[in-house]
């Protein structure tokens, strides 16, 4: 049982290697929605894992072992694996926790702050201007959900690039981006290997709205100027928002900039491989934590006398 644990367990340190070579061989929406599936996967999974770990070493806690009904002694590992195992499974925990707890937190605060500013914004349809001198702009949801952008970036560009910011902006809004960006934040949360997904999956966000952007503007190299500029004079430090609110500043600009100045397909070939990693990870992921968590089930209906014992 704490075999098959284990591998929910270890699988999200294969992350960092996942992003180097899976992102770069996808387009922007396939990696978007693979990686973020991919993240949620690992996360899930290590959280079922440590549950069951904990569980086990639990059951062995007589006050517990009543509390499960268990009238047959609980069978498990070694008590010299089991219990440091157990150990650990308590602590990470207890970690993961406390940082989903802080950080969904701050996020549903600065959430009702960034709400709470657009009272007295100028609006036009779904454009809020924030009258302050920093540059900024983003995408901020709800119902209905907000482009907002400060005055001092309407000044530092013009135009056509002004355009070609909003249309990003709405790209966001349009695709829902900010689930995706929620679900990669706290599942860097659960497992710090992750970040590098999470990171993955926020280039890959910034992408599909580039690539929107150029498409409704119809000018890539406008789209890349404008998110060059954006990048340049933005500054987030009056600014209250979440960071699942995405801007057009996100990310490594330079790499989007280079993607849209010298757009490249992916290779067919490339991109199926790519996907079929990370299907692979997914796939072992789910069978570890399914096996375990089925060895522990029937572990749990033996020590109970619901099952026939195998010794």
């Amino acid at each position: 049982m704490i075999a098959a644990l284990l591998v929910p367990v270890l699988m999200p340190f294969a992350a960092p290697g996942l992003v180097r070579k899976a992102a770069p061989r996808m387009r922007p929406v396939a990696a978007m929605w693979a990686l973020t599936a991919t993240a949620c996967v690992l996360a899930a999974g290590w959280l079922a894992a440590l549950g069951g770990l904990l569980l086990a070493g639990a059951l062995t806690v007589p006050a517990v072992a009543r509390l499960g009904h268990l009238v047959h002694p609980w069978n498990v590992e070694p008590a010299a694996v089991a219990y440091p195992v157990t150990a650990l499974a308590v602590g990470a925990l207890f970690v993961c926790a406390c940082a989903v707890t802080r950080s969904a937190s701050r996020q549903l605060r600065q959430y009702r702050a960034a709400h709470a500013q657009l009272r007295h914004a100028s609006s036009a349809g779904d454009l809020s201007i924030l009258d302050r001198p920093d540059a900024d702009a983003y995408a901020l949801p709800g119902n209905p959900g907000r482009v907002v952008v400060t005055s001092g970036m309407l000044r530092t560009l013009d135009g056509p690039e002004r355009e070609a910011l909003l249309a990003h902006e709405r790209a966001h809004l349009a695709g829902r981006h900010h689930y995706f960006l929620a679900a990669a934040d706290l599942a860097a949360r659960c497992h710090p290997a992750l970040r590098g997904l999470r990171d993955a999956i926020g280039l890959a966000v910034e992408r599909v709205a580039d690539e929107s952007a150029a498409s409704a503007v119809g000018d890539r190299t406008l789209t890349a100027r404008a998110i060059g500029r954006a990048a340049l004079a933005g500054s987030t430090g009056g600014a209250t928002r979440p960071s699942f609110a995405a801007g057009a500043a996100g990310g490594p600009v330079p790499q989007r900039v280079r993607a849209l100045l010298q757009p490249t397909a992916p290779r067919r070939g490339q991109a199926v491989a790519a996907a079929c990693l990370l299907l692979a990870v997914s796939a072992a992921t789910l069978a570890g934590t399914t096996a375990g968590l089925v060895s522990l089930h029937q572990k749990v209906e033996i020590a109970q006398g619901e099952a026939p014992r195998g010794d």
